[in-house]
């Protein structure tokens, strides 16, 4: 076969080299502008962290703040036996305004514990008894001297107090329903303190309101709680995920056949109990009341247990399990011939792994420096989130010029604004400011986001690269293992820090830009997503479309680009350019046996997230009897599942891209090999029979194609012969001799 229609027209083949032996040892530093860039912005990033953790205040999302800015319960301070928030008149929540402004135009104020009866201030002043409990909700300064409308001018005591209960460490009136009529504590009316009787459906649309405002804050709370409550079962859970992940791994690389099989079977048994699953519970909520309800019509509900105790969320789940066992079923039906080569190539890659053991605990480096990176990352965006000052605005009930000014509150009370507007008050806002600091927090945030991209690509890419320099070490080892390094993971890790660095940070930086991108694109289809130009949405869909199948592109070449660095040691351009065009000679190859390989190793993350997902599953949810005291009391029981799940999959994906990132490796130095040498005595090849029959398409020799017809060693008669290539030589110019 002609070499030019055998390689086609993407660049030159390799020529056959002798003092090729693997990576190179005499190699320089590479992309050293990148390497200085990417130095500068770590630093940078350092920098941020400590002005973030100087100015920063993470007690503003833990703890409710009343209306002088101080925070309620927090330990070690005046208030710390005082965790709930009072609001003297919650129906003023029920103004527009407070959904834009995120703050009710009413004090607000620490308690011990929440008003359990109905009161007014000017009944209770004239008993001893009941003024002495309704002290509790008063502010400071309040003397016994003072009359009903004093105290009422002064703002230091609510003109009412309703029955209540905590929620979310606030106090919100206890509206329940008796006949079909709302009602706060056991009563349909209550006085509002001016002595007018007010229907308890008036106090609804300012709790409604007043929920709203904290939702978010809410939710995040709950979750922090669960997280607080639960954290060491989900790292008993990412453990077990760990260990099981590792013993697949171990299991792979002295069964891989039968693990193979082992993991196709289960998980499409793990999937079939799914939908089982899914069913039973489907057919248990055929009588339960209100179990019919829509999820359009549900809406959304920051309590998601909420949405198990409707049939149409399990139809859904049902639907999806199933799409997804018949599209696995269907590709295992049609890759059947495939999947069989592509087992004999994870055997091939067992082999390469079972020289180099130490490659199996690499990933537990890769995920501690992950766990770094995401820490780092979250702990900044807390604390720059957070590092804002309190901003205190004036709130009024009538005519004010000053209203929704800002306001110190300090000496509120003898200012020209007090003066103007006798009603206003000086309440605390929200969290800003106008230094230069503030003004660019959102840059800052921007900063942190980028260089978490960044950081984490970083780190992922070192995995790649240092894996592969270990396995192309062996496969282009004359002799294994003698020809070896001792110890090939740090020898590649070494050779990657050292000269590579700035490799790393060019391919890493190029993903970062591309999924930045992608998040400011999620972004704008959140806020647009209430729009009704379709055209916006057509263009925001195609760029979401294109920027995704880019950024896999680019994870594609990237990963090649780093195993031709760490083989030839040179820059990320040349070598991305190289192993592309490698790659597009052998395009076939590429398509039908590399990402089989791929499919396969993903079946078995698949499995394993599906075992320790199910596990979570009937721990957290208290499905387990045996386990039912010993689960933690949540309020939201996915929080830890679904915590659990991700990390198992992240834990899986670490150790299963070992696998991976052989396989690759052995597939780019086998056309490597293949272009270089001819096997001959004199260009024997590097890859051992086995593998040779794996990739090599066998055909019948046609028009003088010499590499069809070259008879395969074992690899025992493949050792011997490269231990002796001298010896050949010379039987070959004996029978030259002989035949002449």
């Amino acid at each position: 076969m002609p070499e030019e229609n055998f390689y086609g027209k993407n660049g030159e083949p390799r020529k056959y080299d002798p003092t090729f032996k693997g990576p190179i040892y005499n190699r320089g530093c590479t992309d050293i502008i990148c390497c200085v860039l990417f130095i500068i912005a770590i630093l940078g990033y350092v920098a941020v962290g400590i002005l973030a953790w100087s100015q920063g205040d993470p007690r503003k999302v833990i703890y409710p703040t009343d209306s002088r800015g101080q925070f309620c319960g927090q330990v070690g301070t005046p208030l710390d036996q005082k965790p709930f928030l009072f609001y003297f008149n919650i129906m003023k929540c029920a103004s527009p305004l407070v959904l834009l402004e995120f703050q009710c135009p009413t004090t607000q104020m620490c308690v011990q514990k929440c008003p359990d009866k109905f009161m007014t201030l000017v009944k209770a002043y004239v008993n001893k008894e009941d003024f002495k409990y309704y002290k509790n909700f008063c502010q400071e300064g309040l003397t016994d001297k003072m009359t009903v409308p004093e105290i009422l001018k002064a703002g230091l005591c609510p003109a009412m107090l309703t029955p209540s209960k905590p929620f979310t460490r606030r106090c919100f009136p206890a509206l329940g329903q008796k006949g079909g009529e709302i009602t706060v504590g056991n009563s349909s009316h209550f006085d509002d303190g001016s002595g007018t009787m007010r229907d308890a459906k008036d106090l609804v649309a300012g709790v409604k309101n007043a929920t709203v405002v904290i939702e978010a804050r809410q939710v995040a709370m709950k979750i922090f709680e669960d997280y607080t409550h639960s954290w060491y079962w989900i790292l008993i859970g990412l453990v077990i995920a760990m260990l099981t992940s590792l013993l697949f791994i171990v299991l792979l690389r002295f069964l891989a056949g039968i693990m193979v099989w082992v993991m196709i079977v289960l998980v499409i048994l793990v999937i079939g109990y799914g939908i089982f699953h899914c069913s039973m519970e489907y057919v248990s909520l055929k009588e339960t009341p209100g179990s019919d309800v829509t999820l359009q019509d549900l809406g959304f509900q920051t309590d998601f247990a909420v949405y198990l105790q409707i049939r149409q969320t399990w139809l859904a789940f049902i639907i999806i399990l199933a799409i997804v066992e018949v599209v696995i079923i269907l590709l295992l039906i049609f890759l059947r011939k495939r999947i069989l080569i592509a087992i004999a190539l994870i055997k091939e890659a067992s082999r390469a792994i079972g020289h180099v053991m130490s490659s199996l605990f690499y990933p537990l480096f890769t995920f501690v420096l992950l766990a770094m990176v995401i820490a780092y990352w979250a702990v900044t965006a807390v604390f720059l989130s957070t590092s804002n000052e309190p901003i205190y605005k004036v709130f009024n009930e009538t005519a004010c010029e000053y209203s929704r000014q800002n306001c110190d509150p300090a000496n509120f009370t003898t200012s020209a604004m007090k003066a103007s507007c006798p009603d206003a008050q000086c309440l605390f806002a929200l969290y800003g400011g106008e230094t230069p600091y503030h003004k660019y927090l959102i840059g800052l945030q921007f900063y942190n986001v980028f260089l978490f991209f960044w950081c984490a690509n970083f780190v992922t890419a070192l995995g790649q690269m240092t894996l592969a320099g270990a396995f192309a070490s062996y496969y282009w080892a004359f002799v294994k293992p003698d020809d070896m390094p001792a110890f090939p993971v740090f020898a590649s890790l070494g050779r990657s820090l050292r000269y590579h660095t700035g490799s790393l940070a060019f391919g890493s930086l190029i993903l970062s830009i591309v999924q930045v991108i992608r998040v400011l694109l999620e972004y704008l289809d959140h806020k647009l997503k209430g729009t009704e130009n379709k055209c916006t949405k057509f263009l925001l869909c195609c760029l979401k479309c294109c920027f995704w199948c880019l950024e896999k592109f680019i994870k594609f070449l990237n990963r090649n680009a780093y195993i031709m660095v760490a083989i030839y040691g040179k820059n990320f351009c040349a070598s991305a350019s190289d192993a592309f065009l490698l790659l597009m000679r052998n395009m076939i190859r590429v398509a039908v046996l590399d990402k089989v390989t791929d499919f396969l190793l993903f079946l078995g993350k698949l499995l394993i997230v599906g075992l320790v997902g199910i596990f979570a599953f009937f721990f957290f949810s208290g499905r387990v009897k045996a386990l039912e005291n010993t689960a933690p009391n949540l309020h939201y029981y996915w929080v830890p599942i679904l915590t659990v799940v991700v990390g198992s999959y992240l834990i899986a994906h670490g150790f299963f891209s070992v696998y991976a990132m052989c396989v690759d490796t052995l597939f780019l130095c086998f056309c490597e090999d293949l272009e270089r040498n001819d096997g001959s005595a004199e260009c024997p090849y590097f890859m051992s029979a086995t593998l040779h029959d794996i990739l090599w398409e066998n055909k019948a020799p046609e028009n003088g194609d010499q590499e069809a017809s070259v008879p395969l060693r074992s690899d025992s008669q493949e050792v011997q012969l490269r231990l002796q290539p001298q010896e050949g030589e010379k039987k070959k110019e004996e029978e030259e001799e002989d035949t002449g």
